[in-house]
């Protein structure tokens, strides 16, 4: 709950700040007029406008540079090609969306992850570059503040400028002590058992040059655009652009929309309004919406060219990383596009072409066409979530809207630069059809509360343009209804109006519309014979119990059983059947649960399998250990053996016996079975689980022999036997008895199952999982360890941990650990949790479990008794 409050904070945080720098805007251009500004863009000089994109390009090369240092310091370089792609796609999303951390760092993620990278060291990297980041702002900030420290938005707040140069050389004091205290090799940062390698001098010295360039880039970019500027004013200027930077990095605006140019506003005061926001806008195109679109466009090449040559399908590089990276890219060129149309629907159009329209189409089809581009580019907003991840239902409603967009905006006003841009985006869309794959709901994950404040910033952004061109019409009720040739005014507020409308309305659909679970469509619901007759474990035998679904081998000789349970695929044990086509069928589950938007879970898989687990790229948990008994060796006598021939001679003496039934007499005894089962159940104040154990079902129990012990003819104690058709292994699933019965009865149980065994030919006994059982509590063990190990050795009175394993080790078995293997980061939590109620209640949604479910069931074969 917390963790909710939290993030409705923030979303409400970033949306106040926004309104703050819209307000903050308009009050600045209150006396400017739009044909003003544009007159100003009109004005620009090609050769201003060419020598910001020259400086923009500088300025991004020196960027991939961040990423190429850092990936140095932390001791793990990559190509140059690599760094660049990661820098190039992460900065061109952060500049353009905000958040930076999860817009940029997931970028970045998904290169380095591909390039065999942890999250660990992405993180490192991006602290790294941050770090350079703020190197040069305090270098070249504090330089300008010494040389010049006449800011007009500092000293216009009351600083003198003796208290600005001040701070200045305070910088510059900080900067060179951190480079004395870097020393020559650097230092280690350890934050609990995390840690970051910080760089030395030299590199120190290379992190201020790369930033430095970057900056006097970035702004210099900006700074040729002003119309009248010398490169005596270079100084206060980089200070206020500084200052701009900062505002947009602390406030979290999506692309510092209105913070930025609020900023810049007031730090120029003296510079003629309507040329400066000509600039700013000049700008934000050049420096932001142009790399973006670039860089989707190349993403979105790779990502089109590798799904059309199936050779590339198997090269690592540049075209697996495309495939990460495409979905990003093009959700945010629609987002953008959808900021095109609605900012367009806020302007008034052009006289000169809407008369060519007047004389070819009726006024209401005008009138309809403007309101219906508002809409799409409202709908796009929406949408782009749904492509980020990978919805095909968002690409097909995402296409026709671009398609319609471009339409929309020609009938509505002849704006073929518009419909350009939407063919274009259109386009990319189509040519990386492949990547929209996921067959889910577009509603189910697509409008998070962050993603509607990132449209409802965007609509502002819309509202406001419209108001300030509209700023001097005379607002009247009837307004709304005036339909005229020139009313630009009228259709402003009824295009805002049916917007507004339609996000609110898709926002409450949302808080109401429950979320579809995924799943797979065509499961096996059978599992494959051949395979079970290959199995050389007995937990294979869970394939039986008829709660699990399955995924088979093309040839029939592996399969592997899962079940599903809310968002988690959750896969039961090793694969049954040939090893070698384990691999194959994991992948193959892997796949189907990423298109599903699900997350995959390996529960108790053994060390057999966490090879293939670690491919699979995920985080490993030693779960406890399994105790299996070698039937060759397994003799009652021996000092070490004398509980278990105490607890079977006094069983005797009281008149118990045993007797394996095979499957064939099972449905005789069937009811008198289920009688003992329902006692011990009512006794013991349980439920029948599932997934991970059998329950009592007839059906289940009917295909399995059963050991018994009788007491006076009458059955007191039964255990279902699970059996490999090779005879490698023997066990046990359910065991329940009577309330009344002879002393020892179980362990006489157990004693006489192993005797039958052995006689038969098999080679082990399992005795199931000591669940949390082996884990270690070491200093720099992972937290699971920690926390698993507390819990074994003080969780006594909530479930047996140490008294089940000490009961086990009776029959001197040998221990062989099993691991939990899962999704990176709080998706492992949510699968357990997911695990934990499949357990409790089965695959049915809806139902809930009690605590320690999980390792409960873990010792199923044992804890009975």
């Amino acid at each position: 709950m917390t963790a909710r409050y939290r993030t409705l904070l923030t979303v409400g945080g970033v949306l106040l700040l926004a309104c703050l720098g819209f307000a903050a805007l308009d009050h600045l251009l209150q006396e400017v007029r739009l044909r003003d500004i544009r007159a100003a863009i009109h004005a620009l000089p090609s050769a201003g406008l060419l020598m910001a994109l020259g400086l923009t390009v500088i300025s991004y090369v020196t960027l991939t540079l961040y990423d190429v240092l850092a990936l140095r310091i932390i001791g793990r370089p990559l190509p140059y090609r690599t760094a660049a792609l990661a820098s190039f796609t992460s900065y061109t999303l952060s500049h353009n969306l905000g958040l930076s951390l999860l817009t940029g760092g997931s970028a970045r993620y998904r290169v380095y992850s591909a390039a065999g990278l942890s999250a660990a060291d992405t993180a490192r990297v991006v602290a790294v570059a941050s770090i350079t980041f703020w190197a040069g702002v305090f270098s070249l900030a504090g330089l300008m503040l010494t040389v010049h420290p006449g800011a007009p938005l500092l000293t216009g707040i009351g600083l003198p400028s003796s208290w600005l140069r001040a701070a200045g050389i305070i910088l510059l004091t900080t900067v060179a002590f951190t480079v004395a205290f870097a020393g020559n090799e650097g230092r280690v940062l350890r934050l609990y058992r995390w840690s970051l390698p910080l760089p030395g001098r030299a590199q120190i010295a290379a992190q201020i040059a790369i930033a430095g360039v970057d900056l006097a880039a970035a702004s210099a970019a900006l700074f040729v655009l002003v119309p009248g500027a010398t490169i005596h004013a270079f100084p206060l200027f980089f200070i206020g652009y500084t200052l701009a930077i900062i505002a947009v990095l602390v406030t979290h605006v999506p692309g510092g929309i209105g913070v930025f140019e609020a900023v810049m506003l007031t730090a120029l005061p003296a510079t003629n309004r309507p040329e400066l926001v000509a600039a700013l806008l000049a700008y934000r195109v050049i420096y932001y919406l142009l790399p973006l679109a670039l860089a989707a466009a190349l993403v979105a090449a790779q990502e089109g060219w590798r799904w059309r040559k199936p050779v590339t399908r198997t090269l690592r590089g540049a075209h697996m990383i495309a495939s990460g990276l495409a979905p990003v890219m093009v959700s945010a060129l629609v987002f953008m596009g959808g900021v095109v149309l609605l900012v367009s629907g806020a302007l008034p159009a052009v006289p000169g072409r809407m008369r060519i329209l007047y004389d070819m189409l009726p006024l209401p089809f005008l009138e309809a066409s403007h309101m219906a581009a508002s809409l799409s580019g409202a709908a796009l907003l929406v949408l782009a979530g749904g492509l980020y991840r990978r919805l095909d239902g968002a690409f097909w409603i995402t296409r026709a809207l671009l398609l319609a967009g471009a339409a929309f905006s020609l009938l509505k006003g002849l704006d073929y630069e518009e419909a350009s841009v939407m063919l274009a985006i259109a386009g990319l869309l189509q040519w990386t059809r492949p990547a929209f794959y996921r067959r889910t709901m577009l509603t189910a994950d697509a409008l998070s509360p962050g993603w509607l404040a990132t449209v409802a910033i965007a609509l502002g952004l819309s509202v406001w343009i419209g108001l300030f061109a509209y700023r001097h019409v005379d607002y009247q009720s009837d307004l709304w209804w005036h339909f005229a040739e020139k009313g630009d005014a009228s259709r402003f507020l009824r295009s805002s109006f049916a917007v507004a409308v339609m996000l609110a309305a898709t926002s409450v659909w949302r808080l109401f519309r429950p979320a579809t679970p995924v799943g797979d469509a065509h499961p096996d619901e059978s599992p494959s014979q051949p395979a079970l007759n290959l199995a050389t474990r007995t937990d294979a035998n869970l394939a039986l119990t008829g709660d699990k679904r399955f995924l088979t081998s093309a040839s029939g000789r592996a399969f592997l059983m899962y079940q599903q349970r809310g968002h988690s695929w959750i896969v039961m044990g090793d694969p049954v059947g040939a090893r070698e086509e384990w691999s194959d069928l994991l992948w193959q589950l892997r796949e189907q649960a990423d298109a599903a938007q699900g997350r995959m879970l390996l529960y108790q898989i053994s060390a057999e399998a966490l090879p293939i687990a670690v491919e699979l790229g995920f985080q490993i948990a030693k779960y406890g250990e399994e105790a299996r008994v070698d039937l060759s060796a397994f003799t009652l006598d021996g000092p070490a053996a004398r509980p278990l021939r105490y607890a079977e001679r006094r069983a005797e003496r009281e008149g118990a016996t045993f007797e394996m039934i095979p499957v064939a007499g099972v449905p005789a005894v069937m009811r008198g079975l289920q009688d003992i089962s329902n006692r011990w159940l009512d006794a013991k104040g349980h439920k029948e689980k599932g997934f991970s154990i059998g329950r009592f079902d007839p059906a289940y129990i009917a295909q399995c022999d059963c050991a018994v012990v009788r007491h006076e003819g009458r059955i007191v104690a039964f255990a279902n036997l699970w059996k490999t058709a090779n005879r490698s292994e023997l066990s046990v699933d359910l065991m329940r008895h009577d309330d009344v019965m002879p002393y020892g009865a179980m362990d006489f149980l157990f004693v006489h199952i192993m005797g039958w065994g052995k006689e038969q030919g098999y080679r082990w006994f399992n005795l199931g999982i000591a669940p949390l059982s082996g884990l270690e509590a070491r200093r720099l063990a992972p937290l699971w360890s920690k926390l698993g190990a507390l819990l074994y050795r003080h969780g006594e009175s909530l479930y047996g941990f140490e008294g089940l394993r000490a009961y086990k080790d009776k029959f001197s078995p040998v221990w062989e650990p099993r691991f939990v293997a899962g999704p990176q980061g709080l998706s492992l939590g949510r699968a357990l949790i997911d695990l934990q109620a499949l357990i409790a209640n089965g695959p049915t949604p809806g139902r809930r479990g009690g605590p320690l479910r999980l390792v409960a069931s873990s010792g199923r074969r044992l804890a009975a008794g």
